[in-house]
């Protein structure tokens, strides 16, 4: 398979007070295009520092990840903009729906912020219904459950068509019954969009649904 991410001798360091903090050592992994990538690990083990790093949101202190080939750490801020809007998604813990807009109204306002002229309707609707939420695309986030406002979400990251989706913790808020659905539909999505998905967790019991398990100790790859 041809690999989506390159991570090279990745390493993230913080000054702090008295001395330095490092939150990765020497990081290296490739993760090929379509599938789900889980990076498992405690709370402080570096996995979100990883995850923002990939996401070109926070650059390594050490080391490189190319997307696609490309290297990202030499992006300007327009290209970095660029590669956000229109080759990522992000989910995060918190769903941060617009409150008043309904479930189709999120993902279509989404789509406008990409902006995509073109198909806003079909394809808000199609995202909807790819994770089952066919039915409630009228209802407001407050008319919905967690899961539900997650799938939201979930759908407004797909719905420019990322080449990579970024999950930082999206079933914490869950439970376990409605972490594992979710979990299954980013396996489903990464199948059926082609989409590499990269999802963050310390739920053990998340593993089997990932084609890949990249853990994560104290900043260092086990």
């Amino acid at each position: 398979m041809k690999p989506a991410i390159e991570i090279s001798h990745v390493s993230r360091r913080f000054s702090v007070a008295g001395g330095e903090f490092w939150a990765l050592k020497d990081v290296t992994v490739t993760i090929p295009e379509g599938i789900l990538a889980i990076l498992k690990g405690r709370s402080g083990s570096g996995k979100t520092t990883l995850l923002n790093i990939i996401g070109a949101l926070d650059a390594p202190s050490e080391g490189t990840v190319r997307i696609d080939g490309r290297e990202i750490g030499g992006l300007t801020e327009r290209q970095r903009d660029d590669l956000h809007r229109r080759q990522m998604g992000f989910v995060f813990q918190a769903v941060s729906l617009i409150p008043s807009l309904n479930a189709y109204q999120n993902v279509e306002f989404s789509l406008r912020m990409a902006g995509i002229r073109e198909g806003r309707k079909r394809r808000a609707e199609e995202c909807l219904k790819l994770v089952g939420l066919g039915n409630r695309m009228t209802h407001m986030p407050a008319q919905m459950s967690g899961g539900e406002q997650q799938r939201v979400a979930i759908a407004r990251a797909m719905a420019h068509k990322p080449r990579i989706l970024l999950a930082d913790e999206p079933t914490a808020e869950l439970d376990s019954a409605m972490a594992a659905e979710v979990t299954r539909l980013f396996a489903q999505l990464a199948e059926k969009e082609k989409v590499t998905v990269v999802m963050t967790t310390h739920d053990l019991g998340l593993m089997d649904a990932g084609s890949m398990v990249i853990e994560l100790e104290n900043g260092e790859q086990r």
